[in-house]
């Protein structure tokens, strides 16, 4: 079912100026469901000026390492056909912020991990957060799985 258009909607283009996005970005953003524009009688898009926020949160979220599908999620939150209210957005603030925080400590983790890892100059393979003997690690899954927290039953306790 087509959505009306609203009188002070924005062209594609208006909203390429607005967010510094080009347009080709927008309709990718909108192929995976980001933002939802109307159509006019003549079949061109028209984006709510509440759009301007919507993608300008998509960039800030992908700047944090957010995947467009986990962005998504969150989006579909928000009401569809009216702007955000500042408690839908704090909503999703608190979700990010949880996610921010976990990520955060993975990061510092593997910081410190890596700290020792390129300052030990491989002397010691019983500490070793790289080496995969036989490829063991394979078992955890894909990626460097000791330096993601995974033990490697080579690896002892570290120091």
């Amino acid at each position: 079912m087509k959505k009306p258009v609203r009188a002070g909607d924005l062209t594609i283009g208006d909203l390429a100026d607005r967010t510094g996005l080009s347009v080709s970005a927008i309709r990718f953003y909108e192929e995976k469901g980001l933002v939802h524009p109307t159509r006019n009688s003549g079949g061109q898009r028209r984006f709510m000026r509440a759009d301007i926020r919507r993608l300008s949160f998509v960039l800030v979220a992908q700047e944090f390492g957010f995947s467009i599908a986990e962005i998504a999620e969150q989006l579909k939150l928000l009401p569809d056909g009216r702007a955000p209210t500042k408690a839908d957005w704090t909503r999703i603030s608190r979700q990010f912020r949880s996610h921010l925080d976990r990520r955060i400590e993975r990061m510092k983790a593997l910081r410190d991990k890596l700290d020792a890892c390129i300052g030990c100059g491989c002397l010691s393979l019983k500490s070793c957060r790289l080496y995969n003997a036989g490829d063991a690690a394979a078992r955890h899954g894909r990626g460097p799985r000791y330096l993601l927290g995974d033990q490697s039953d080579y690896l002892g306790p570290e120091e």
